[in-house]
């Protein structure tokens, strides 16, 4: 997989929950974390795009962990609003959080390889 690729993951997955937020709740509850939901999804996408454009493998190690961080918060977000069932259409949901695993994953992998060749 290449940047380009997964920079359209990153920003695919940022418009997908965007999207899923839509069909929250306006309690305050689901304000709360439609609000913290997107700006770590978008955070992800704008973070990746940053890592892409590393000055050094020290740099591109440092914005690939604050993907790292912003996805696994995503991903926090998709459980509390699977459990407090506030997105109703459960297939579209575990999709979503689905290709943020994914998306973890291969943040996890790229900072592991670029650490053994420094």
């Amino acid at each position: 997989m290449d940047k380009y690729e997964l920079q359209n993951r990153t920003k695919q997955l940022a418009i997908n929950i965007i999207r899923l937020t839509r069909k929250i709740p306006l309690s305050q509850e689901g304000k709360v974390i439609t609000n913290q939901i997107i700006r770590s999804a978008t955070s992800v996408a704008a973070n990746y795009r940053a890592a892409c454009r590393a000055k050094s493998p020290k740099d591109f190690i440092s914005k690939m962990g604050i993907v790292e961080e912003e996805c696994d918060e995503t991903i926090f977000w998709l459980e509390i609003i699977e459990e407090l069932q506030l997105f109703m259409e459960i297939e579209d949901l575990k999709n979503v959080k689905k290709e943020a695993n994914e998306i973890l994953s291969i943040t996890v992998a790229s900072i592991k390889t670029v650490k053994s060749k420094l």
